[in-house]
């Protein structure tokens, strides 16, 4: 796998991670619905900023494991590959269950401000640990054992427009109704549809952690 497209494929996964409902999705929806637009957009912002942290952590200690200790790198992709199928095999299965969001009228009064929000969401994305072993899961079986310099460069921006464009665009949604109920309605297959492309990828990179040249 060349370096442009392994960076691709993390930038893809990491989006199917966002979009999987979570502590961060509802923390950004709540905002939105129950505060304003602005703090729900400045909630984003912070998911973002944390994005930021997780993928330079990754990117930077991961390459230092990897130089240093070679088979570290076929057992990182090993385990990688693994805990995306049971990440796949999770949301397949509460595919079908409700998620509960509140509606604008009973939503609970939430005092703040944007800068508020941010730092909610900020500290919401930082103390979460799933995030953390996704984004080390991901870094460590898709990103080259020897990267190239640019690699170090463009990571990073391009985490934070993931991360922040996404839940943007669920605070911008869920401040209306309508796109809030269309995507409640469409959630089952959302989900599936993201666990059956996690499982496919981690079933590959579990079948080619044997391989060189990766």
């Amino acid at each position: 796998m060349s370096a442009s497209t392994a960076v691709l494929a993390i930038l893809f996964s990491l989006l199917l991670g966002a979009m999987i409902p979570g502590p961060s999705f509802v923390i950004v929806a709540r905002n939105a619905i129950g505060i304003s637009r602005a703090d729900g957009l400045a909630t984003a912002l912070g998911m973002g900023v944390g994005g930021i942290f997780f993928g330079g952590v990754a990117l930077a200690g991961l390459y230092t494991l990897l130089v240093a200790v070679e088979w570290l790198y076929v057992a990182l992709k090993v385990a990688g590959g693994v805990y995306l199928i049971y990440v796949a095999s999770k949301i397949w299965r509460g595919a079908t269950q409700p998620m509960q969001m509140p509606a604008r009228d009973d939503a609970p009064a939430l005092a703040g401000s944007a800068r508020k929000s941010f730092w909610l969401g900020l500290s919401t994305q930082l103390s979460n640990p799933k995030t953390a072993i996704w984004y080390g899961s991901i870094f460590a079986a898709l990103l080259p054992q020897h990267p190239p310099l640019w690699c170090y460069f463009v990571l990073p921006p391009m985490v934070f427009i993931i991360e922040t464009g996404w839940y943007t665009i669920v605070a911008l949604g869920f401040f209306s109704r309508r796109p809030r109920e269309m995507y409640l309605r469409a959630r089952k297959w959302i989900d599936r549809i993201a666990a059956s492309v996690i499982a496919m990828l981690g079933l590959r990179l579990v079948l080619a952690a044997g391989k060189t040249g990766l």
